[in-house]
């Protein structure tokens, strides 16, 4: 039997499933991420991230009730 949990909610304070986590990989690539890239160029990253969600048109969303 598969056990599924919402992570956002279930591994606020670290995963709760060990070594039977689904998203280990996820985990892994972050890791290695973080390990081999420097803080400034990361601040780099999420400007250049913002810069662009600034940038581009507002997205309506229209309900299904309206």
């Amino acid at each position: 039997m598969k056990t599924t949990i919402d992570c956002t909610k279930e591994c606020i304070n670290g995963c709760v499933l060990g070594d039977k986590c689904p998203n280990l990989q996820y985990a892994e690539q972050a890791n290695k991420f973080m390990q081999e890239t420097s803080l400034d160029k990361m601040h780099e990253i999420a400007h250049i991230a913002r810069m662009k969600k600034l940038s581009e048109p507002p997205k309506w969303v229209i309900p299904d009730d309206f």
